[in-house]
């Protein structure tokens, strides 16, 4: 359908204002060593996984997060290579679980380990969600994960989504036959802004490739997309009237254009103009606030489907160049 929200040009120059909360990097920092605290006496679990297929060994993976609480997820890795590996670590879709262990094989059939991390409480939509959630600060929410503990930053839902995510790179780096210094972060939608996120909170990533990042520009996304997830927060907001206020100061420390600020590894983007459910012009806050070397590719006339399996074939060719030293080329030119 034709763009509801700014042109091309416009979200190419388009710089809000999003006043950085106060103590937001303390509060982060507080999170995630409060996490490897709690973590400290359990280790990452890998068991094999029987997938039937000969040329990718498969995983059972099981990560201490945020409160200690285990995060579980499948690593992929391809049968027989040897050395050290370049890993991706993936980060989920929204209502997307970790699926079955036979799926999502492209990354290991590149020759990369591929840890695929499931969304604590999510998986509604495929099946093979299995990690759970505690929720504080339920009451009143809306059907969905937008609002869960959403009065404070302390009980806001993706603080645990985030401290799993990093508990998860971090993991990855000590695998003994995974390259702690290539390690890269990816995710489309929900999954784009968790990467977005660690982007800004794990220093020494090899690269980050946000996918029509979601949970970038939180504000304007709740008040401009007519479809879910972003619809979440507005219907919470017209039963607590009086929570406006409260509501986009808790987001505005999980906002991924916040985290993007804080980010130094290379970054390949990718942004949909006919995108109904992350409107361009809050992917482009992100992109044009993020502090990396980086490049887009934009896909005009795409919903938030994206460049789908054409932008696949982008990030093949991008980690291969990534991985081998050599420049990441130059942002897309539309």
């Amino acid at each position: 359908m034709p763009s509801a929200d700014l042109p091309l040009e416009e979200c190419h120059a388009y710089r809000p204002e999003l006043p950085l909360p106060d103590g937001f990097d303390d509060f982060w920092s507080g999170t995630l060593d409060e996490a490897l605290h709690d973590g400290a006496s359990d280790e990452p679990r890998y068991e094999r996984a029987d997938s039937g297929l000969s040329q990718v060994r498969t995983y059972d993976v099981s990560v201490p997060g945020h409160g200690g609480r285990p995060v579980r997820g499948w690593l992929h890795m391809p049968a027989g290579a040897s050395g050290p590996l370049g890993c991706v670590v993936e980060f989920l879709c929204y209502g997307r679980g970790q699926g079955l262990a036979h799926e999502q094989l492209m990354w290991a059939c590149a020759g990369y380990a591929h840890l695929i991390m499931d969304t604590r409480g999510q998986g509604w939509s495929t099946a093979g969600g299995d990690t759970a959630d505690t929720c504080p600060g339920a009451a009143g929410t809306v059907p969905g994960f937008l609002t869960r503990g959403i009065e404070s930053p302390e009980t806001y839902y993706y603080r645990r989504v985030v401290t799993d995510a990093v508990r998860c790179v971090e993991a990855m780096r000590e695998h003994p036959r995974v390259d702690p210094s290539r390690i890269v972060v990816t995710g489309v939608s929900q999954g784009g802004g968790i990467a977005l996120a660690v982007s800004g909170l794990v220093e020494g990533l090899a690269g980050v490739m946000p996918d029509v990042p979601f949970l970038c520009n939180i504000p304007r996304g709740a008040r401009l997309a007519g479809v879910p997830p972003y619809t979440e927060i507005a219907a919470y907001l017209r039963l607590h009237r009086d929570r406006t206020e409260q509501v986009f100061r808790t987001l505005s420390y999980f906002d991924a254009a916040q985290h993007a600020t804080r980010a130094t590894a290379p970054a390949l983007f990718s942004i949909a103009m006919m995108d109904e459910i992350c409107p361009p012009s809050t992917c482009f806050t992100a992109y044009n606030r993020y502090a990396g070397p980086k490049g887009v590719r934009v896909y005009e006339f795409n919903g938030h489907e994206g460049g789908a399996e054409y932008h696949r074939a982008e990030q093949l060719a991008w980690v291969r160049g990534l991985f081998a030293g050599l420049p990441t080329g130059p942002p897309d030119p539309s």
